[in-house]
């Protein structure tokens, strides 16, 4: 096997599903997506001719190889830069070190050869059909969820939720919050275990901190930094100048990314708001954060405008005007919705 016949045994088509779905999956910027794919399955064809003899006539679908399967940095160069400029062995060498620090795959060097082993990920390996899980919304509890969400925090937002340490924070920030005002804390969550695999935070936002949405998107992060002090303030209970709502985490467990769940957390959303309306009755603003491709194109159907873009990544501050969110018919707009090109 060769990197050369990859796209003979595993077609360019095949391979733009995979991208797709790893970059539904978060955490990926959709070039690390190609890379990760064309490497997933050159190291599973390699491993095949191995054990097999033979190279397969094609590969019908992706699965984790088994073990360890020998890699060199030239051989990822030829598989990332083939229809590119070429980029260097050494390049190729730290494009897979961010993979794994992505935690997308393992590597074991011994001194002579490089071996890598793809992690395992079910989401995007074929099973067999299972009953439709029951969703059910409901309020976030902080004694139960906050692990969960902090989890599928760190899960959508990889490149940012860099150690334990920032697990720990988010957790602990998403307690504090819920202790402050829990109504804007929602979750959708599995009706046979309650396993949490949605969440919205809607965040009433202190006047005084208005400011940082018309300013560069990282000047406010809080949750992913060092940082001690959040940037961005809550409002108190019944602040009548209150007039914006951060849109804090609006995530959704890739594995459960299609229309009905889409559309439940929406419907929740709304719910969540009009709530709202009667602790801050000011409220007509929304704002939120795009970090992750898979969120631009929801932002598109619903209407969110960008209002503010950060100076070195692609981070966006978005603004929709609370009225016309409430109005909007979730159905028609997420009929229009292109989910396989797909917040701080």
């Amino acid at each position: 096997m060769t990197p050369e016949r990859l796209n003979e045994l595993f077609s360019i088509e095949q391979q733009r599903d995979y991208i797709a779905m790893m970059q539904r999956r978060g955490g990926l910027t959709r070039q690390r997506a190609e890379y990760f794919v064309r490497l997933w399955a050159y190291l599973l064809l390699k491993q095949r001719e191995e054990t097999d003899g033979h190279l397969p006539r094609s590969l019908d679908h992706l699965s984790a190889p088994k073990g360890l399967v020998a890699c060199t940095h030239r051989e990822a160069a030829d598989l990332f830069y083939s229809n590119k400029e070429r980029g260097s062995d050494r390049a190729a060498g730290m494009m897979i070190d961010r993979l794994a620090a992505l935690g997308l795959l393992d590597k074991r060097y011994d001194g002579q050869t490089l071996s890598l082993q793809i992690r395992s990920l079910p989401e995007l390996e074929i099973q067999e059909a299972e009953t439709p899980i029951q969703l059910i919304a409901d309020s976030f509890n902080p004694r139960t969820d906050a692990i969960s969400v902090a989890n599928l925090y760190a899960r959508s937002y990889a490149e940012l939720v860099r150690d334990g340490e920032a697990m720990a924070k988010i957790a602990r920030a998403l307690r504090t919050w819920a202790s402050c005002y829990p109504v804007g804390m929602r979750v959708l969550r599995r009706a046979d275990n309650l396993n949490v695999v949605a969440a919205s935070i809607l965040f009433p936002v202190a006047s005084e901190s208005e400011a940082y949405f018309f300013q560069s998107p990282s000047k406010s992060f809080y949750l992913t930094t060092d940082a001690q002090v959040d940037p961005i303030q809550m409002a108190p209970l019944g602040d009548e100048t209150c007039t914006s709502i951060y849109i804090r985490a609006w995530i959704i467990d890739p594995s459960y990314m299609n229309g009905a769940t889409l559309y439940q957390l929406l419907e929740d959303t709304k719910q969540a708001l009009v709530r709202m309306q009667a602790d801050y009755p000011g409220i007509c603003n929304l704002y939120s954060l795009i970090l992750h491709p898979m969120y631009e194109e929801l932002r598109r159907v619903l209407g969110f405008e960008r209002i503010c873009q950060d100076s070195q990544r692609s981070y966006t501050w978005i603004y929709l005007a609370l009225d016309r969110f409430l109005q909007i018919d979730t159905k028609k707009a997420l009929a229009n919705l292109r989910m396989k090109d797909g917040a701080s």
